[in-house]
């Protein structure tokens, strides 16, 4: 059992209420066990990327569609701004994760270079600080000066307890890259949906009253879909998780849907 197995066996446990699945979970063989094995797997790693990633590329060009179909407008065109706001989007979605999650890297790998330095010279002062923190904690004195003693018998486990303790920073085992190809692809294959009928329309007969509709109802459910594997990062109801994505995604495309019918005929 992985830890990430354990940790949502634990967690269902909780949320079910089931003491026994919960004991399970906690059991020293379950523990070490999943400590032998690889935390949780690379891929779990770009699951909220994946999930974030295909949600706002269904809202996206799903209010694109609206927006177009309100302003009555013919399907090429339909397909030339969704397309295009789809790799465009998808594109700057992408080098915008790959730019915060290397800029998230390099700034704790500067801070942990400085803690580094700071221990190396200052070892003193970083203790006082390590001990100060744990006894703002509640932590009695001797409890404290305890802690401190071990954290700082390995300069490596000191700088992270530092990082962590006083920095409040956690290392992030992602690669940027891999990041900002999770964000892309989910976006542009979710963000096809609202599109899928109006290509089909390209290779066989669609009637064109069916196509807004079809349209409506696959990106309803891929909002729905998305949604509820929401709880796969945030822990919530899968439920209500769901609905909620449905409703804004609603939303968002009924607002670009009354623009469209507004401004219907503009220039023409």
């Amino acid at each position: 059992m992985s830890l990430m197995k354990r940790v949502d066996e634990a967690r269902k446990g909780f949320a079910t209420g089931d003491t026994s699945l919960a004991a399970a979970a906690h059991s020293p063989e379950r523990i070490a066990r999943a400590a032998r094995e690889e935390h949780g797997g690379a891929a779990h790693q770009y699951i909220g990327d994946l999930v974030y990633g295909g949600l706002d590329g269904i809202v996206t060009t799903f209010a694109v569609v609206s927006g177009v179909a309100g302003a009555e407008l013919g399907s090429h065109i339909i397909l030339i701004l969704g397309l295009a706001n789809l790799f465009a989007d998808g594109f700057s979605m992408a080098t915008g994760s790959y730019l915060s999650s290397r800029s998230e890297k390099e700034y704790y790998e500067r801070e942990r270079q400085r803690e580094a330095w700071e221990v190396g010279h200052f070892p003193e002062g970083e203790r006082a600080e390590l001990h100060e923190i744990y006894s703002q904690q509640g932590y009695s004195e001797a409890d404290a000066k305890q802690i401190v003693e071990i954290q700082s018998r390995d300069p490596k486990r000191w700088v992270e307890a530092m990082m962590v303790m006083e920095l409040g920073l956690l290392p992030d085992d992602r690669r940027p890259i891999l990041s900002a190809l999770a964000t892309f692809v989910a976006f542009v294959l979710a963000g096809s949906l609202p599109l899928l009928v109006y290509l089909l329309g390209l290779i066989m007969p669609v009637p064109g009253e069916i196509r807004f509709p079809v349209s409506m109802a696959l990106s309803g459910l891929a909002l729905f879909s998305l949604g509820s594997a929401k709880v796969l990062v945030t822990e919530r109801n899968l439920w209500r998780s769901g609905v909620e994505m449905l409703l804004v995604g609603s939303l968002a495309a009924g607002v670009a849907y009354l623009v469209g019918f507004l401004l219907r005929g503009l220039g023409v």
